[in-house]
């Protein structure tokens, strides 16, 4: 076993800026199952104040729509004793076609990659975060 810090605020930067994946929990309000939190991993990028990442139609985005409050969370473990972990509170927003869009896909496609083509029904959308905090832990 080992011991639980705080993850500096350099490592937290560091960790959103290079994990691939990360989880995203939404819903958690009105009755069925809407009622249950919605957890899924997505894709991202990270510009220093927001997540970004794309979405067709469906479950996430529709229960997003509904209620914007949403978490996101990154990790990344060597063993059970050796792992970081950074959660996002934040505000769901859809981004517009134009300028600001291609810069969120950018943050998730980095060049030398070429932004795809994500077809009409695609929609992008940041989460602003609110407060960000994180954990680590290392053995004793």
């Amino acid at each position: 076993m080992g011991v639980i810090r705080d993850l500096p605020a350099d490592r937290i930067d560091d960790l959103l800026r290079t994990a691939i994946v990360g989880r995203i929990a939404c819903g958690g309000h009105g009755g069925g199952e809407d009622a249950r939190p919605y957890l899924v991993p997505i894709a991202f990028g990270y510009d220093g104040k927001s997540v970004f990442a794309h979405s067709g139609p469906g479950r996430k985005l529709r229960l997003m729509r509904e209620n914007p409050l949403v978490t996101f969370e990154v990790d990344r473990a060597e063993a059970a004793d050796h792992w970081e972990s950074v959660i996002i509170e934040g505000l769901f927003e859809e981004i517009p076609d134009g300028p600001e869009r291609d810069e969120a896909l950018r943050a998730i496609y980095k060049p030398p990659k070429q932004l795809p083509d994500l077809g009409i029904f695609t929609v992008v959308y940041r989460i602003r975060a609110v407060t960000r905090t994180g954990r680590y832990e290392r053995p004793a």
